[in-house]
């Protein structure tokens, strides 16, 4: 039932005014420095390492964890949760090799990166696909998704829920990046609050249908027993789903490759880190990769839970849709519907931050790119400081409200989180192979980096459609392992057209990038915590592989 009592209300009004005026406390509190681009879009020298790391995980975690993942729970198991659990190690990864290369040549954006390492022209196709992917993939998926679950569990209506979420979002980015890393402490704090909350509802329930009442660890215990298919990692190649999360591919190939291009390429993630210092942005990412061990079990254990109740006979009419057909991503909107008055808002609350924070993210870094590597390198190069600001938060509404229209048209999607991570896996591959061979590898030209731009949307369409061209002929490899083919087989090609025809001297002085094994030198502090997530990860592996 998508009714509220006044408890949740009350609670919902609460989260919102906070939200709010502490938004605007700080937008007051700095706004004289809010005249600089640099501390609009990057909030510059300003956040600290716990400002940081929240403000990449509130950007990370949205609708399409909650909901998509959830839904991707119920249907595949546990083994989503390696989008997750994978990314902790990654992100120590890019703390220690990729964010010091960025810091060293004060890199602002990724486009800046391909400018300064290969030309322009790289730079300007890579700055288009970012903004289209960002606007049409990104945007759009999280605001169909978000006004989906909130519609799914309010008394308001999904149009009504895309305009409030864009208006809102709007509000909270156009206060620029300052504004976004700090009330997204505050929004990490309750959407995880609030996912814990349905998450021992879920347990809770579970444990109370098979008759041993609130007991969460039953809960546990009976998810092992009903379905231990649900709490297997790693799929063979005869798992039903075994096309969805191939194998090894989840840990060594595809989604390594996902995920550094998602963490170490991607100005919507990188652009929280790159305003501080070495030391601040490293403690930043590290606390980022330990509440990364968390996410599973606020978004995967509850769709795993409403798997087991669904198939003992619970929620059948509210997990089909008007035709009938099974919807997993119903299930974490089900499981919020039963709680309690109160407890409900909280967990609106906690949903409503993630989309929010993670829209005011995705929204910023759109302006980033697109005020200082569009508009200023070709519309306006003389571009005052406060004109880029203007322009920067005109692109803000402009690109919500491309958003909000295009969302509608993804209520076709049964799992939208495994469609997010297919398409933006089309051009994953040769961002991640234009980055490292661009920072790790001094040989590679322009003319390769170009060579990779072009090619890698068309390589990954031609692996996707060549077995339905041929019939069949041509393998139809799990999108991860096309994703796997699709890198190798750029860096190959860059490295060929490196080889066989190389920079002069002088423009290969000209594109360098300064890279020194110094850089690369870490804290105890920060080895010790790292130790101690791969030692989690060892173990969750090794429990559940």
């Amino acid at each position: 039932m998508n009714v509220l009592q006044p408890a949740d209300y009350i609670v919902f009004l609460i989260y919102f005014v906070i939200v709010t005026a502490y938004g605007m406390y700080i937008y007051r509190s700095k706004k004289n420095a809010v005249t600089s681009s640099n501390d609009y879009f990057l909030a510059e020298g300003s956040l600290t390492w716990w400002a940081i790391g929240a403000s990449l995980i509130a950007s990370n975690i949205s609708a399409e964890h909650f909901i998509g993942m959830s839904g991707s729970g119920f249907a595949l198991g546990l083994a989503i949760s390696s989008y997750e659990w994978m990314s902790a190690a990654t992100l120590i990864i890019v703390a220690v090799f990729i964010l010091p290369v960025y810091l060293k040549n004060k890199i602002f954006t990724m486009p800046q990166f391909l400018a300064k390492r290969y030309n322009d022209t790289v730079s300007a196709i890579m700055a288009v696909i970012w903004l289209l992917i960002y606007v049409f993939v990104n945007l759009t998926s999280i605001i169909y998704l978000g006004a989906l679950a909130i519609s799914s569990i309010a008394p308001v209506s999904f149009e009504f829920c895309v305009i409030g979420l864009s208006l809102f979002s709007v509000i909270v980015t156009l206060g620029g990046m300052k504004v976004i890393g700090y009330t997204d402490m505050f929004q990490v704090i309750v959407l995880i609050l609030g996912g814990l909350v349905t998450t021992y509802l879920a347990l809770t329930l579970l444990s109370e249908q098979f008759g041993f009442g609130k007991d969460i660890f039953k809960g546990l215990s009976i998810i092992a027993d009903k379905a231990p298919g649900h709490l297997q990692m790693i799929f063979d190649k005869s798992n039903p789903h075994y096309k969805e999360l191939p194998g090894m591919s989840v840990i060594i190939g595809g989604m390594l490759i996902n995920n550094l291009a998602y963490w170490g390429c991607n100005q919507y993630i990188v652009q929280r880190a790159l305003g501080a210092d070495l030391k601040t942005a490293r403690k930043g990412i590290l606390f980022a990769a330990f509440l990364k061990l968390l996410v599973p079990v606020i978004a995967v254990l509850p769709g795993i839970a409403m798997y087991v109740m669904h198939e003992n006979g619970m929620f059948q009419k509210e997990m089909v849709d008007a035709a009938g057909v099974l919807k997993p991503d119903h299930a974490y909107p089900t499981l919020m519907n039963l709680l309690p008055a109160g407890l409900k808002g909280i967990a609106l609350a906690a949903l409503t931050a993630a989309i929010v924070a993670s829209l005011a993210g995705k929204a910023n870094s759109i302006s980033t790119i697109f005020s200082l590597d569009i508009y200023r390198k070709y519309f306006n190069k003389n571009a005052s400081e406060r004109k880029l600001v203007r322009v920067g938060r005109l692109t803000v509404v402009v690109a919500m409200i491309i958003g909000a229209i295009v969302a509608p048209s993804l209520k076709t999607l049964d799992q939208a989180y495994q469609f997010i991570q297919e398409y933006v896996g089309f051009f994953s591959p040769g961002v991640l192979a234009i980055f490292m061979l661009g920072m790790f590898w001094k040989k590679t030209t322009a003319s390769a980096g170009l060579a990779g731009a072009l090619l890698t949307v068309p390589i990954a369409t031609v692996l996707k459609f060549l077995p339905v061209w041929t019939n069949g002929a041509f393998p139809d490899f799990p999108f991860l392992d096309r994703m796997t083919i699709a890198f190798f087989l750029i860096v190959f090609i860059m490295v060929g057209v490196s080889l066989l025809k190389p920079e002069p001297v002088v423009l290969h002085e000209k594109h360098k990038i300064e890279v020194d094994t110094s850089m690369f030198k870490v804290s105890s502090g920060f080895i010790v915590g790292s130790f101690i997530i791969c030692s989690v990860l060892v173990a969750l592996y090794t429990v559940f592989w």
